[in-house]
């Protein structure tokens, strides 16, 4: 008995003292912990995945929204974020799109891209984890990023403005070209505050705007853009007073076998001739010969022309000296108010003083004798500076050349409306030619802030 109960004893010390099985046991029961941390830990990779992927897609979609800046903003950024795999509405997929999205420097016109998803949750529930929704009985995390982008500008400058489609501009389209096989305009931007239509051919303008549909108008053609006020009509009000006390002179020919009404020698120009300051013309002015201006005067020669045209008559107006502008005023009625007749003009516009720039200036008050039916062609202009006809129906038949004397090649007009049928020479030295083009503020690249 004794023997038996000090065996028993060696046996149960024996027992405690191994433990071989601890192992196992505490494998056994770390094994549950172990894959719910590894199935949480996967679900959050999953989770984080999800969210860098819907990132780079708000990114880019914001990217397009503000870009765009037009009325269908949200179109392009779910356009952008479809591309990436998130549909708004499929698949529980939702894409909502801002442009009155707080800004971190203030205001409250920032784009803003917001895309979220439900995934369902797979072993992450075994630590007790629930989601954050329920959808058709099963538990869903939403995941979601989103993005904030501010719409950057850019001034952009045209070398060819349209007014039609400003208020007291009632013409139904803005620029149109058919055909126009020779038409080029590289290296300058056109503007319609209307509509732009090119058919077979671009212009080759690097960019074409149109505040209403641009129908291939530019090697980059947009519409939908701001309108462009009329730059230069505030330059009237540096017109003199009419000095002519209601007495104009015209080149009227008689019917039947009466002799013409001639023109005074006032208004008759032929040879050299000096303009310095102001010169008025009451009436029409008539080239008999060619006529080649000079001035010594730092801001050029004004030659102002009231209620009459300029007749180049086949001859060439040039400056040989000095820098000239040519402004046509007065008040509606039966008189032409543009150059006509064939020939050439040739001369550059100022480069200082308040008619920097401008060339050829038809005052804004002027509705009627404005239209100019073959510019470029007759009479041939070569100008260095801006032509300004704001109420003028232009066809444009010709080409633009830099003038001869202190001519850079720089070219810019602005016309009611134009219809293109020649050629463009129009670059863009305009800096050093004193010329200011008209330009808009217009949306550029975005860039992202959030």
């Amino acid at each position: 008995m004794h023997d038996t109960s000090l065996s028993l004893g060696r046996h149960i010390v024996a027992a405690i003292r191994d433990r071989s099985g601890n192992i196992a046991i505490i494998v056994a029961l770390c094994i549950p912990v172990l894959l719910a941390s590894m199935a949480l830990g996967f679900e959050i990779t999953q989770w984080y995945m999800g969210e860098r992927s819907m990132q780079n897609a708000a990114d880019s979609a914001v990217t397009a929204a503000a870009t765009n800046g037009g009325a269908n903003y949200d179109v392009e950024a779910r356009a952008v974020a479809a591309q990436y795999g998130y549909v708004n509405g499929v698949d529980n997929v939702t894409v909502a799109v801002t442009n009155t999205a707080p800004c971190p420097a203030g205001g409250n016109n920032c784009y803003r891209v917001s895309i979220s998803k439900p995934v369902p949750l797979y072993l992450s529930q075994m630590v007790g984890f629930q989601g954050t929704s329920v959808i058709n009985g099963t538990r869903m995390q939403n995941v979601g990023s989103a993005a904030t982008a501010t719409q950057a500008t850019v001034e952009r400058p045209y070398c060819l403005l349209t007014l039609a489609g400003l208020s007291g501009h009632s013409s139904t389209e803005g620029i149109r070209c058919n055909g126009c096989p020779m038409a080029d305009y590289t290296g300058c931007n056109i503007m319609s505050n209307n509509t732009a239509t090119c058919n077979g051919h671009t212009t080759l303008a690097d960019i074409g705007d149109a505040h209403s549909n641009n129908n291939n108008c530019g090697v980059q053609p947009n519409s939908n853009m701001p309108q462009v006020a009329d730059p230069y009509a505030v330059l009237a009000s540096n017109i003199p007073a009419d000095p002519c006390g209601g007495t104009y002179h015209y080149y009227v020919p008689r019917h039947g076998r009466d002799p013409e009404v001639p023109l005074p020698a006032s208004n008759v120009w032929s040879g050299n001739k000096t303009v310095n300051g102001t010169v008025s013309i009451c009436g029409d002015l008539q080239l008999s010969g060619n006529v080649n201006i000079s001035n010594t005067t730092g801001d050029g020669g004004i030659l102002i022309i009231w209620n009459g045209q300029l007749d180049t008559d086949g001859n060439t107006l040039q400056t040989t000296a000095g820098y000239l502008t040519i402004i046509f005023a007065g008040t509606n009625g039966a008189s032409t108010h543009a150059p006509t007749g064939g020939g050439e003009l040739n001369f550059s516009a100022p480069r200082t003083g308040v008619w920097k720039g401008m060339a050829i200036y038809q005052a804004p008050n002027l509705t009627s004798g404005v239209d100019i039916s073959d510019a470029g062609n007759s009479p041939t202009w070569n100008i260095t500076g801006i032509v300004y006809l704001p109420n003028a129906s232009v066809t444009f038949s010709g080409a633009i050349n830099k003038a001869a004397t202190n001519g850079l090649s720089c070219f810019g007009m602005v016309v009611d409306n134009i219809r293109i049928n020649g050629t463009g020479l129009i670059l863009t030295a305009c800096d050093q030619a004193g010329v200011v083009l008209p330009s808009s503020t217009v949306p550029g690249r975005a860039q992202l802030v959030h």
